[in-house]
């Protein structure tokens, strides 16, 4: 009765139109109201306690890194510095794109940064040189992804806190994935670039990509920093991110000098009303997860589920399904808060590895963010190149195939995503 309440509550009141972080609010609320022993005060105990949750601290941080880096310029560098590299090749533009977003991933943590950033300049790029705009918005918007995949990853640090796993060996699972995804994508741009006879640029000269690649080096460091940091021991994720936030302003200001100072008080306002609406909706999704484990709901999932005899990999094909139809309707972290509490402990008891199990569900994330009805990514890149949201979803479409094939193979070849940490004793 009460897993029936819980559930109901929520969709009927995101049903008629209310906030996710409020309908999940409201929904633990009102269960504890109504059929817990739990005082109500344990309400506002847990959502300061969410508050000062040290892992998620990280998250602001990051948000802020990318937003210097965004505002700051680096992306054009690192689109200059991914068409020295490919450009020349059939489809070149396209392919630099996706290396570009590959790149800026690997700075910003956040999927819609990353499509903003590149996609901004990227796509106007590709229109200026004969690429049709769908096509160029269709791979920028599922390149974007990577943002959540490759290291730092807002979404696998709510993961990490969720679960009490590494953070650091969550990112250290998501290097090969990414990488794999981002070749899959520039390998399927060039066999479609051939077959479409799409231009290509000139190949630079040594001295050109010499040039690029001195520009872009500032913003290129700024990996070595963040995931060298916390791999030598030097500083935790959260410290990373700190850093992170500190060099991407000094950067931006004081190096490439795309920044003024007078104009740093917008860009930490715009960074900090998004970091208040994520924590909001984290906030609420740990008062949701709370009510799920003091009423001791996912324990009662995993017997049901031991008993009704699935298999581990039927267990990740319920799990895959039940991802891809969320993350059409959901923000990814709320998704990860809600669906992890209850999913972890099944995955145990079926000796499923949890950073793998964090992996799959960062790609279904990823996937989420360019379904319709409320894929982030899609709104981002209809802001970005003024194509309405239902011309941009047509683009996105024909490459949910290979996002899909993707998420079949991370799923059913664990190995892809822990082979990294397990190599370096993770």
């Amino acid at each position: 009765m009460t897993i029936l309440f819980l559930f109901a509550a929520l969709f009927a009141l995101m049903f008629i139109g209310v906030p996710i972080a409020v309908s999940l609010g409201l929904a633990g609320s009102l269960t504890i109201m109504f059929f817990s022993q739990d005082s109500v005060r344990s309400l506002a105990i847990k959502l300061f306690e969410t508050s000062e949750h040290y892992t998620l601290l990280a998250i602001p941080f990051f948000l802020l890194a990318g937003a210097f880096m965004t505002t700051g310029g680096v992306a054009r560098r690192l689109i200059d510095f991914a068409n020295a590299c490919v450009g020349h090749i059939r489809g070149g533009l396209a392919i630099g794109a996706v290396l570009a977003c590959m790149l800026f991933a690997a700075l910003s943590g956040s999927s819609p940064a990353t499509v903003a950033a590149v996609g901004s300049i990227a796509i106007a790029g590709m229109v200026r040189s004969g690429y049709p705009q769908a096509f160029g918005a269709g791979i920028v918007c599922n390149a974007g992804t990577l943002g959540i995949l490759i290291p730092p990853s807002v979404v696998m640090v709510v993961y990490a806190a969720a679960t009490e796993t590494s953070v650091g060996k969550l990112f250290m699972a998501g290097v090969v994935p990414g990488i794999l995804l981002g070749v899959a994508l520039m390998v399927a741009i060039y066999i479609i670039a051939v077959k479409k006879n799409l231009p290509a640029l000139p190949r630079a000269s040594f001295r050109e990509w010499l040039s690029a690649a001195r520009k872009a080096v500032w913003g290129l460091l700024l990996m070595v920093v963040i995931l060298g940091g916390i791999y030598s021991g030097m500083f935790t994720p959260t410290e990373a991110a700190a850093v992170a936030a500190v060099y991407s302003a000094f950067v931006a200001i004081f190096v490439y000098k795309d920044l003024k100072l007078s104009e740093c008080p917008k860009v930490l306002l715009e960074s900090g009303k998004l970091s208040i609406m994520l924590m909001f909706i984290i906030a609420n999704a740990m008062l949701f997860a709370h009510v799920l484990t003091t009423e001791q709901i996912p324990q009662a999932i995993t017997a049901w589920v031991i008993e009704a005899g699935l298999q581990p990999w039927m267990f990740l094909l319920v799990v895959n399904i039940v991802l891809l139809v969320a993350g059409a309707f959901m923000e990814p972290s709320a998704i990860i808060l809600i669906l992890a509490p209850i999913l972890f402990p099944i995955a145990i008891q079926l000796g499923i590895d949890p950073i793998h199990l964090g992996i799959i569900m960062v790609v279904n994330m990823e996937i989420g963010l360019i379904t319709p009805p409320v894929g982030l990514n899609l709104f981002v890149a209809s802001a970005v190149t003024g194509m309405p949201v239902t011309q941009v979803i047509r683009a996105v479409l024909p490459w949910l195939a290979l996002m899909l094939s993707f998420l079949v193979i991370i799923t059913y070849v664990p190995s892809i995503s822990l082979a990294l940490p397990n190599m370096l004793g993770m």
